[in-house]
């Protein structure tokens, strides 16, 4: 029991190091865009192709481009960003099956824990854009907008990439989780759908600048 008991704590202490090293590695990087979804869409996917994209204009425009770290749509969204004016940071996480971290980072920082990377994919966010992906983007997307309607981080645009791909989901937030009273019409604004670059782009810069912060941090007094 006492073998237990200390491997515990020792646990609470590799969290709270891994928690403080985040921190500090990402304290001054300012106002960031985070970019998620599949490790399994290369770059022969569409999806890639416009992450790469997006994520290009968010970096000539002056704002960081935050990712998982991987392969997938988070390497499209870490090239395009990479040696374009502002930062391209890569939140890498250890697996089980090991993924590469991608050559794409001008800022890597490796987790262990995926609850502290979760941490820090909002900390310093302006907005969402979450690509097409698997359970992992479902996690990130539903923590972030669990954050926002309980007023846990201050707002930001949370937006949805590629329309027949999340159209599914969204008709049964609609039609099954609204109709039965457990989210509010209000709850249903808080994400946009779009297959526009474009579009995703103005949306997030639009609400950076409406906020009118040179830095930001998302946690609010009532964490």
């Amino acid at each position: 029991m006492d073998a237990i008991r200390s491997k515990e704590a020792w646990r609470v202490l590799r969290i709270q190091a891994e928690l403080v090293e985040g921190i500090d590695k990402l304290a001054t990087i300012g106002p960031s865009v985070t970019i998620y979804g599949s490790a399994r869409l290369g770059e022969e996917s569409l999806y890639y192709q416009k992450a790469e994209e997006l994520a290009a204009r968010f970096s000539e425009a002056g704002l960081n481009v935050l990712t998982g770290g991987g392969p997938g749509i988070m390497e499209g969204a870490n090239r395009g960003a990479y040696g374009k004016g502002a930062c391209s940071i890569g939140l890498n996480i250890t697996l089980p099956r090991e993924e590469m971290a991608n050559r794409y980072q001008d800022l890597g920082v490796n987790f262990r824990y995926f609850f502290v990377r979760k941490l820090m994919l909002v900390k310093h966010a302006v907005g969402f854009v979450v690509f097409p992906g698997g359970f992992g983007t479902l996690d990130e997307l539903f923590e972030a907008l669990t954050l926002v309607q309980t007023g846990k981080i201050a707002p930001f645009p949370i937006i949805l990439f590629g329309e027949s791909y999340w159209a599914g989901l969204m008709d049964w937030l609609g039609q099954r989780m609204l109709e039965e009273g457990c989210i509010g019409a209000a709850d249903m604004k808080l994400m946009q759908v779009t297959d526009s670059v474009d579009q995703a782009y103005r949306t997030v810069l639009s609400a950076y600048r409406e906020q009118g912060r040179s830095t930001r941090d998302n946690l609010t007094d009532t964490d």
